[in-house]
């Protein structure tokens, strides 16, 4: 059976979802894994590429005369763990996979029909995370997150738009992506990584979901006693921007500045029209 699979028929790694949570700056690591599904890179294998480009950069540099080059600074791995986006395209091009910036023009169908693709990568400052699609579903592996989000077709094209208008730089990734992990459960023990069903994926989020919004809930109610009556009813009058809250909420949360987070009150929304569908 072919390990490799461009469009995702059939049930891949037996319909489990491959999801790692945040672990120090690994956020990287934990990205390019989510892409593969499955643990296939470690922080020390991240860091052999990066040391391998800055060792073949600063063999450029040198030849070409340059001096400005410090031999013992590298340019795609900071001393916190940090990874370049030099870094990421060499770990995913040793398995076939190629990353392109969404703005470019051989990009340009997936900016039309982001749901035709297979991957997206996201970066924003120091935080990296990937949304995907297993099993003709969409997820967001984001490793703020306790568990994959699902995303509608829909909530996709307007997540990603949003992404880029609040500063994020977008990659889609295009090839072979692996079909099952070749990897096994002895040597995928990282610490990080876990398979869910989508429906445990769920039960995590709206778990999540749930606590937050009673917390929420409980700092409204103290904020409300400073708002203006009238200030409380246009707040109210709100609703018909639910999908624009949501992915506004959304981006919050993934900023970088924050360790832990959870996802999106429109997933919520999204999770309980799929139990009742």
């Amino acid at each position: 059976m072919d390990s490799f699979s461009e469009g995702g028929a059939g049930a891949s790694n037996g319909g489990m979802l491959y999801h790692e949570v945040q672990e120090s700056k690994l956020c990287a690591v934990h990205c390019v894994n989510t892409v593969l599904q499955g643990p296939f890179f470690s922080e020390f294998d991240l860091a052999a590429v990066a040391s391998d480009l800055d060792r073949t950069e600063r063999q450029m540099m040198l030849g070409s005369g340059t001096g400005d080059f410090l031999p013992d600074l590298s340019h795609n791995v900071s001393l916190d763990g940090d990874f370049s986006i030099q870094v990421v395209e060499k770990a995913l091009e040793v398995w076939g996979l190629e990353v392109i910036p969404l703005d470019s023009p051989v990009a340009e169908p997936a900016q039309i029909d982001p749901e035709m693709e297979n991957a997206f990568i996201c970066h924003l400052q120091d935080h990296w995370f990937c949304i995907r699609k297993v099993n003709e579903e969409w997820y967001n592996f984001d490793s703020l997150y306790p568990a994959p989000e699902h995303l509608s077709k829909f909530y996709l094209s307007a997540y990603l738009d949003s992404l880029k208008g609040f500063g994020w730089s977008i990659f889609l990734v295009r090839g072979h992506f692996p079909k099952e992990c070749p990897i096994t459960s002895s040597e995928a023990s990282n610490g990080y990584g876990q398979w869910l069903s989508p429906e445990d994926a769920q039960r995590i989020t709206k778990s999540c979901n749930s606590t937050t919004r009673t917390q929420q809930g409980a700092n409204q109610q103290h904020s409300d006693q400073y708002i203006e009556h009238d200030e409380a009813e246009m707040l109210q009058d709100d609703e018909d921007e639910d999908l624009k809250a949501a992915i506004a909420a959304s981006l919050l949360d993934s900023s970088p500045a924050v360790e832990t987070r959870p996802a999106p009150a429109e997933s919520e929304d999204k999770n309980s029209s799929a139990e009742q569908a």
